[in-house]
Formats: C-alpha cells, sequence, structure tokens
C-alpha cells in the first residue's frame, strides 16, 4: 500500500484503514480443538426437582388411579353372566390401558410394600421426623427478659442478657422474680 498522502484518495484510504482493523480479526474465547465433557454433573437444586417431579408424578397417578378408568355397565341380560361386555361402538384405546395397567402395578406395589413393613412408612429424606438436636452449637441463647440473642450470661443470676441496660434491669430485680425468670426457662433450681 502506498503511504497517505494528500494525494491519495479516500478509496485507498479507506482500503489501508480495513486492514489495520483489529476487529475484524476473529478471536475465538475458546480453543478451536476443545470439547464438551461427556459426563454432566447435576447440582443439588437439579437433584431436589427432578425427585420432587417424580413424586408428584406417583401420587397424580395414585389419586387417579380410579378417575381414569372407564365404567362399563354391567349387566347380565347382555352377557347372560358368561363373560365380560366387550362395546363394540369404540376401539379399544391402548395408552390409556397401559397407562391403567402401569396404576394397577404401583398399587399393587405399594400396597405389597405397605404389608411387608410392620414398624410403618419406610424412611425417606422427606418424611423422616428426628428429635432436635442437643449440641451446644446449634441451640441459640435468647435473653430471659427481652428475648432478643443473648450473648451475655449474668454469672450471679444465671439469666442470660441481651446488653448492658438488660443486665442493670436484671440486677436491680428481687431474688423471686429472678427464679420466676429461671423456672420459666426451665434452669431453676430449688435447692433443700
Amino acid at each position: 500500500m502506498a503511504p497517505i498522502t494528500t494525494a491519495s484518495d479516500e478509496k485507498t484510504h479507506q482500503a489501508l484503514l480495513d486492514k489495520l482493523d483489529i476487529y475484524a480479526i476473529r478471536k475465538p474465547f475458546r480453543n478451536p480443538h476443545w470439547k464438551a465433557p461427556q459426563r454432566r454433573n447435576k447440582n443439588v437444586k437439579q437433584i431436589i426437582a427432578e425427585v420432587t417431579r417424580k413424586e408428584a408424578s406417583v401420587m397424580a397417578t395414585q389419586n387417579n388411579s380410579g378417575v381414569s378408568t372407564p365404567v362399563l355397565p354391567h349387566s347380565e341380560a347382555l352377557t347372560g353372566g358368561a363373560a365380560t361386555p366387550v362395546d363394540s361402538r369404540q376401539p379399544p384405546n391402548i395408552a390409556q390401558a397401559a397407562r391403567n395397567l402401569s396404576t394397577l402395578v404401583l398399587e399393587k406395589n405399594s400396597r405389597a410394600a405397605m404389608s411387608n413393613l410392620t414398624s410403618g412408612p419406610a424412611a425417606t429424606y422427606t418424611n423422616i421426623e428426628s428429635a432436635p438436636s442437643f449440641h451446644p452449637s446449634g441451640q441459640r441463647r435468647y435473653c430471659d427478659i427481652t428475648g432478643l440473642p443473648a450473648p451475655y450470661t449474668d454469672p450471679k443470676t444465671r439469666l442470660r442478657y441481651h446488653d448492658k441496660e438488660v443486665f442493670g434491669a436484671i440486677r436491680t430485680m428481687p431474688q423471686n422474680v429472678v427464679e420466676g425468670y429461671l423456672a420459666a426457662r426451665g434452669a431453676h433450681t430449688v435447692l433443700k
């Protein structure tokens, strides 16, 4: 290219600008040989959503198990009591029959599982009930007077308090009021 001079025309000037433009050069972010990993890890939120969806679909099929089954009127006059009548007006619905069959299998399996368990339903992470933890780190301490979080305990009265104003009020209380607060918390000891 020729250097830009006053004699250069607009066309050569634009061609030079286009050649030097760094934004026109393709700069991919990833390595061109990079491939996505074959294994896809799920996070906890995705796993819980998937399990919840699965449980909801099982509950929906159990709740609607008798609703979707077609009921044909049965009379001995139609069949003579020998066989189940076939409705010749409608062709059989295979999808509905398969759905009903899967519902029946689910109900039968759940009844069999419930009869095998004598202690109650199976423990899963959604229905297990456990006692509260007695570990000291899990217990929050609250002020006996205000109910706010209590980082301090009065060594003389053993009452828990939130700040210095509550501490001043505790020190002016008579002994029977202090014992009442301790009894309300279940920390009152009676000496004989």
